[in-house]
């Protein structure tokens, strides 16, 4: 007995993984080994790393507020006030900036009384605002 597990350690076995999905939630390829995504990892962190290095700007605290003007930045976006940032280009598309400014006014409606003064003002001037800019949007066309 202690002979076959003996010839059983020097032959070693290989594990395969046959999730669909990484522990980072990416697609896997079929016939991965558990290895190599492993590896993928180690070469994605690296190279995370070094543009985190790369870059001067520190990481925006996320908070309410921000989350906000996020919104009314894609909104922004879509009413072709800014360009899009990928791209560099600037398109309309009014039916999404509607969504945008309708999502924002849901977050508000199911926020009120759970705001303090700075947040419940912002949620109404962003929405004045965006307001505003999609009617003279509209009209242009």
């Amino acid at each position: 007995m202690a002979e076959d597990g003996e010839k059983s350690a020097g032959k070693g076995f290989k594990v395969a993984d046959r999730r669909r999905f990484s522990e980072t939630g990416e697609t896997r390829e079929t016939g991965e080994t558990a290895e190599a995504p492993a590896a993928a990892e180690a070469e994605r962190a690296e190279a995370g790393a070094a543009a985190r290095k790369s870059s001067a700007e520190p990481p925006v605290e996320i908070n309410f507020s921000t989350f906000v003007i996020s919104l009314s930045t894609q909104a922004l976006m879509h009413l072709g006030e800014i360009a899009d940032p990928i791209s560099g280009k600037v398109e309309t598309d009014l039916t999404v900036a509607k969504q945008m400014i309708d999502i924002i006014a849901l977050l508000g409606e199911k926020t009120r009384g759970n705001l303090d003064a700075g947040e419940q003002q912002l949620m109404e001037d962003v929405l004045y605002d965006l307001r505003m800019r999609y009617v003279a949007a509209v009209k242009k066309r």
